[in-house]
């Protein structure tokens, strides 16, 4: 039999701005989970990442299936109740939709599944990032996958060294999935070209050469293509099988010691470096840093052994320290160049207004007629 592993994820409401959620909202959604999964869920984990709560659960059902993303849906329903109850900020926030309508794809949560055969061992990584964009796993993702600096795996294993199918998505098209796929290491350039471009274009899934085998998967929701206006950071999940035909857990946690710069941060009009945090952690300097965990799971019969925190290790406090410097660094140049966002990435509109009013008052200098 195939398992099915599916992470759902959204804000809900927070205490004391974006923050966390409470202990009330997460037990809300334990309890839903616990009640509600019962003979349809194999196993499940409920955690939160900032201020978004994630439900991983492993199942039969298959991507997409409506029994699973109903459930996570009624979670988040009864979750919001909670927060509203509690008057946390932004209760719902995340909930694009009136009703479940058979998929939580396009209704605001961040959605990463993967269906496959286990393997006897079955290493599975679980990544969610808060304060930032689905790009923000671009980099990450190239490094792992696609280069021997970071990966010596592409050198030294021969089913790795066959390389990697990437698929990748235009996330600012809105009539559809327009997506594009990519070998590598033949069309490295190719790939490098498109993945700079993280407010546009974003990995979606990459499958092993060697075998076939689904490697990752990542959510690509943007919130305001599908909400109109700002509604909050995209905060993407991204699941990654590690380990024999994939790179190795450490070669596909190493990348994160970059601490990248990414969108996201104060009202998502920013760029900050992303920080790798320990499971549960909170939102703080200035709506951030943007944030990253890794939560560590072996999975045997749709069981799930875990989870390990990934980023919990003295390495990841000097990491941590780095970036907090970077962070600092970045905002000490305010509103200027590329500490803000470009307009037209700015996930609030009053600065596009502002220069709306501004235009009639621009005036056209002649150059002074000759003698």
């Amino acid at each position: 039999m195939k398992t099915t592993v599916s992470v759902i994820k959204a804000d809900i409401g927070s205490i004391g701005g974006h923050i966390c959620p409470s202990a009330g909202v997460l037990e809300t959604v334990r309890t839903v989970v616990r009640e509600k999964g019962a003979g349809l869920l194999l196993d499940s984990h409920v955690s939160h990442t900032g201020d978004d709560v994630a439900i991983l659960m492993t199942h039969g059902k298959g991507v997409g299936a409506a029994e699973i993303h109903g459930l996570a849906w009624d979670a988040f329903v009864a979750g919001t109740a909670t927060a509203r109850s509690e008057g946390l900020y932004g209760a719902g926030q995340d909930l694009l939709k009136d009703s479940f309508a058979g998929n939580v794809t396009g209704a605001g949560p961040a959605v990463a599944e993967m269906e496959f055969e286990e393997r006897p061992a079955e290493p599975l990584l679980f990544f969610a990032a808060d304060k930032t964009d689905p790009g923000a796993y671009n980099l990450p993702l190239y490094l792992a996958f696609a280069d021997p600096m970071n990966t010596p795996g592409l050198m030294l294993v021969p089913n790795i060294a066959k390389g990697f199918r990437w698929q990748v998505i235009d996330v600012d098209y809105t009539e559809g999935d327009r997506v594009i796929e990519l070998q590598t290491p033949e069309e490295l350039y190719l790939l490098a070209a498109l993945l700079r471009d993280t407010e546009r274009f974003v990995v979606e899934a990459i499958w092993s050469r060697a075998t076939g085998d689904l490697a990752a998967s990542v959510s690509t929701s943007r919130l305001h293509n599908i909400a109109g206006k700002y509604v909050g950071k995209d905060d993407p999940v991204m699941l990654v099988r590690a380990q024999m035909n994939f790179p190795a857990t450490g070669e596909i946690l190493a990348p994160f010691q970059v601490g990248h710069f990414v969108a996201g941060g104060m009202r998502g009009s920013h760029n900050m470096p992303i920080m790798p945090v320990r499971q549960n952690s909170t939102i703080s300097y200035f709506d951030g840093p943007p944030v990253v965990s890794c939560a560590a799971f072996s999975l045997h019969g749709g069981k799930l052994t875990g989870p390990v925190d990934a980023f919990d290790h003295p390495f990841w406090d000097r990491v941590r320290a780095h970036v907090s410097d970077k962070a600092v660094e970045i905002r000490r140049q305010g509103f200027f160049g590329a500490a803000m966002l470009p307009w037209s990435e700015l996930e609030y509109t009053g600065i596009t207004h502002i220069l709306e009013a501004l235009d009639g008052r621009f005036q056209v200098r002649r150059a002074p007629q000759a003698g």
